[in-house]
């Protein structure tokens, strides 16, 4: 064993230092599926298309010329063997880890985003790009009562096995092929509960209706995840399409189909979701972005160490889309998703309003290592169309801070650059709104509350919350469901029943309750919606009243002015 991970490591330092690398069988695979070489940005783990895997001459004699690389892989596996040998601990020492956590530390020397990636993270890194996983179809959560964890079903996916095997709402799982998980997160629980495509899962639940405990046989199957969440009309021909999950091979596919389907409801406005969308493939951001760009224009540049990894990416759409658009991003909004925000933004056909975006800019080529594993190594960064580069100053020391986003930035006038009407734009930091509208982070009181909604919808849906029987709910989800104000109770009806409710048990809450009522009779609707409809439609009740989506909404007007300029400037220009 100490042998394979010696001869291991001295091939991975090779990979590493560019003397070897193997071909990406993840592109060749990905290119079955879309007509040119796929990307992967998102804020850890990329895929790059640059054919160049080998190191060229100038780069071998500058390797040769700083240091001697059979020096320092003599040096990494005699350090190894000492540790072997001599350390206290040597014959229990887990080596895999070992080497694992070593190789991660040197790349996280070189920059936030190079990293290592395990057999099973490479895998399902994979499966993530395909919108596609092995599991069950379902969505759990970790909530409390009576001071225990436990983890609960929030909703089953639609035609999925555990659409079919009859789960709902509220039911508690209390062991996954045999393990005890009483008192485990929903993560560890998700875990288990993933694996291999056809086998059986064994869940132990316990079900909301009755208190019975049942245990359910159910085949692991591929389980589509779209990457467009949802897309509908918010009011008054205004589309709302839901972004917030990453790009994957088939986003801009599914954004045509969304756009069609609004069109037909007379739409004449947009509001494209990238709030929380770690990024994804970049062929597909760029497809997304040129939806909306004329022929010709710039979508994104990206600029590396050499010639072979400067690349630039056109529009190729002689008919792109007219509407007016607004983007919404917040903090969490990384890679090629800020790609499609700053190049509507350069190009002056979309607003965006928010927060500024996570700032990851660095192109990371995937290696397959032949362990099974994999490398993603910095290669190369990202220019929006006007020259902004997108990535966030970091520092190595300061990594906490740097994915907590507590580095502070001012504007630099080194970085400004302007739209095609001119207006002033700033690189260096992701991509910073037209419209800073800050998200409404949950506070310490309506976090103690979010439990006991939870366990008043479980009872009020299966009967047992006095006044509003009416409400028990039997049947699985009815998706695709568009909320209106009649499925739900009059919101002092369902306040009253469930301040009652707290008297019983929660009594200590009651005082937090009467001062977050507008907070609760939200979070109340949109339990009740995941219920009855899933969580994706439940999403709507959030949105309507979402501070951000209304400031989307209020500057549909002024987007269509910004482009129409933007489209009189180009027309002006000679050819």
């Amino acid at each position: 064993m100490k042998s394979r991970i010696f001869d291991f490591l001295l091939i991975f330092l090779l990979l590493a230092f560019g003397a070897v690398a193997q071909d990406l069988e993840v592109i060749e695979e990905a290119k079955q599926n879309i007509k040119s070489e796929p990307f992967k940005i998102g804020p850890g783990y990329s895929f790059s298309a640059s054919s160049r895997v080998k190191p060229s001459a100038s780069d071998s004699e500058t390797l040769e010329e700083d240091v001697s690389i059979k020096e320092l892989l003599k040096d990494y596996k005699e350090a190894l063997e000492l540790i072997s040998n001599k350390h206290v601990d040597g014959k229990w020492i887990d080596y895999e880890k070992l080497t694992t956590f070593s190789i991660n530390s040197m790349l996280r020397a070189l920059d936030p985003h190079s990293g290592f990636l395990t057999p099973t993270e490479f895998r399902e890194m994979i499966q993530e790009q395909k919108s596609e996983y092995s599991g069950i179809g379902v969505s759990i959560t970790t909530y409390k009562f009576n001071g225990q964890a436990g983890t609960y079903i929030l909703s089953v996916f639609p035609n999925s096995p555990a659409f079919r095997a009859g789960l709902r709402f509220g039911d508690k799982i209390v062991a996954v092929d045999g393990i005890n998980v009483k008192e485990k997160d929903s993560a560890f629980v998700r875990d288990k509960i993933r694996g291999e495509r056809g086998k059986i899962v064994r869940l132990t639940v316990e079900r909301a209706f009755d208190g019975k405990v049942e245990t359910f046989e159910i085949k692991r199957a591929l389980i589509q995840s779209p990457s467009i969440q949802d897309a509908y009309i918010l009011k008054s021909g205004i589309g709302y399409v839901d972004m917030t999950t990453g790009f994957s091979f088939t986003t801009s596919d599914e954004l045509e189909k969304a756009l069609k389907s609004l069109k037909k409801q007379n739409l004449s406005g947009l509001i494209l979701d990238l709030r929380n969308n770690p990024g994804g493939v970049l062929e597909e951001a760029v497809k997304v972005a040129e939806k909306f760009i004329g022929y010709g224009q710039v979508i994104v540049s990206q600029r590396g160490r050499s010639s072979a990894d400067n690349r630039l990416w056109k529009s190729s759409n002689r008919n792109p889309e007219n509407l007016p658009v607004v983007v919404l991003v917040n903090r969490y909004t990384a890679s090629a998703s800020e790609i499609v925000a700053g190049a509507l933004q350069d190009h002056d056909r979309a607003l965006i309003v928010g927060e500024n975006t996570f700032g990851k800019g660095l192109v990371q080529t995937v290696f397959s290592l032949p362990s099974g594993s994999g490398l993603t190594l910095t290669t190369a960064k990202y220019y929006t169309p006007s020259g902004r580069l997108i990535q966030r100053e970091y520092s190595v020391e300061r990594l906490y801070d740097y994915y907590r986003h507590k580095i502070d930035y001012k504007p630099d006038s080194k970085q400004a650059r302007k739209t095609i009407t001119g207006r002033i734009v700033y690189g260096g930091n992701g991509i910073m709104p037209d419209e800073i509208v800050q998200t409404q982070n949950l506070t310490k009181v309506q976090t103690k509350l979010l439990d006991p909604a939870f366990f008043f919808v479980r009872d009020m849906i299966n009967g047992r919350i006095p006044g509003l029987e009416a409400y028990k709910w039997v049947s699985l989800p009815k998706f695709g469901h568009r909320i209106q104000p009649n499925d739900f109770p009059p919101s002092d009806i369902l306040f009253t029943a469930f301040r009652n409710y707290l008297k019983r048990t929660w009594p200590d809450l009651l005082s937090d309750a009467e001062s977050e009522k507008k907070f609760l009779i939200l979070r109340l609707k949109y339990n009740l919606a995941i219920a009855m409809f899933g969580v994706v439609t439940a999403n709507q009740v959030l949105i309507e009243s979402d501070p951000q989506v209304e400031k989307a909404i209020l500057n549909l007007p002024k987007s269509l002015m910004l482009a129409q300029a933007a489209q009189r400037k180009l027309a002006s220009k000679p050819r």
